[in-house]
């Protein structure tokens, strides 16, 4: 894959041959309540998420009808309730979200939110947010996406319901403003999302068609996913967080608690160790050292007297490989012996 530049984002950097980026996706399951809200930052903090996710929507600017409702599973019971009034309730006002940044300032771990206007992103700004996050909802809002790389901010698109034309449009508005720091999350928008729908080979497609880096918004149950965005190139990884499953709200259910996200997030630390290097000439020191234990070497078939001259049929191929390689058998064949072997002893240039 071709190389594609790194973004910095807070105090990390973001892309090819860094560690992924993991955010906990706190968003709405914080229910409304500043203490849970930030039990949860602590909570993921500790899990080992280099990021959380809130969301600073305004319900106003996306749903107003009092008749679309939103079916959803809470405390294993299925609630039907209408979104503009289950939106209102997990809203954030705007001296919240600055509250929640100051506090992840002082808790040492990322933060930023999703907006719904350009107020939004001013107050994002004024946080002092490192990058931006758009929602796969509003992909198709060019003129929020064409504000968000107006703030030459690093930003994230989810891709999530969209289109090949979609996206394109979204990345076009986006880098036209000049912007060239832009991440595409590869999304399937299901709660939880089916295996057989997550379709990860998307994330190394959307690097390649659109030139940026991207990452993966992980709907499904468990860590496997996550783990397998990585080697495919993933460097943002994202996971709806809560703080407790059992707690009523839409998202609690699907959500990661601490001790999941830990092992999502100890997994995708692991494969990055498994990657390792590309290099076919290098190899590790452990195997350095047993190269010499296991390879083999030209040895004694049988016991030889001191003085004989060595035919290829007094010559068998033994551990350990410090001896006389392989490669080099022509070298010693024909030649006379200084002491006696006994069978099995490896050949050593001095021996002759």
């Amino acid at each position: 894959m071709t190389s594609i530049p790194s973004i910095r984002i807070g105090q990390r950097t973001v892309g090819q041959g860094f560690p992924a980026y993991i955010v906990a996706e706190i968003g709405i399951n914080h229910n409304g309540d500043m203490r849970l809200a930030k039990q949860s930052i602590d909570a993921a903090r500790a899990a080992g998420a280099d990021a959380v996710k809130f969301q600073n929507y305004k319900t106003d600017d996306f749903v107003v009808s009092p008749d679309i409702e939103h079916t959803y599973v809470s405390q294993g019971k299925e609630i039907s309730e209408p979104q503009a009034e289950m939106f209102k309730r997990y809203e954030l006002s705007d001296d919240q979200v600055l509250d929640l940044a100051h506090y992840c300032r002082n808790a040492e771990i990322d933060f930023h939110s999703t907006p719904t206007n350009e107020n939004g992103i001013q107050l994002l700004v004024d946080a002092g947010v490192g990058v931006l996050k758009n929602g796969s909802d509003y992909l198709s809002n060019i003129p929020l996406i064409e504000a968000m790389a107006r703030t030459n901010l690093p930003t994230v698109l989810s891709t999530g319901m969209a289109t090949l034309s979609d996206i394109d449009e979204a990345a076009r508005a986006f880098h036209a403003s000049g912007n060239e720091q832009l991440i595409l999350l590869h999304c399937t928008s299901q709660y939880p999302a089916p295996f057989d729908d997550l379709n990860l080979l998307r994330i190394p497609q959307l690097s390649s068609t659109f030139g940026c880096l991207s990452g993966f918004s992980d709907h499904s149950k468990g860590a496997l996913a996550a783990t397998l965005s990585v080697p495919l190139g993933a460097c943002w990884v994202e996971k709806h967080f809560t703080f407790d499953k059992t707690l009523p709200g839409p998202d609690h259910s699907f959500s990661c608690d601490p001790a999941e996200f830990k092992e999502l997030v100890d997994q995708v630390r692991l494969a990055e160790s498994a990657l390792g290097s590309a290099s076919l000439v290098r190899m590790s020191a452990a195997e350095s050292k047993n190269r010499l234990a296991y390879r083999l070497s030209c040895a004694a078939k049988t016991n030889l007297q001191e003085g004989a001259i060595l035919s290829r049929n007094d010559i068998a191929f033994f551990r350990p490989g410090d001896g006389i390689p392989i490669s080099q058998i022509e070298l010693i064949i024909g030649r006379r012996l200084s002491r006696s072997l006994s069978r099995g002893e490896i050949f050593k240039s001095d021996m002759f």
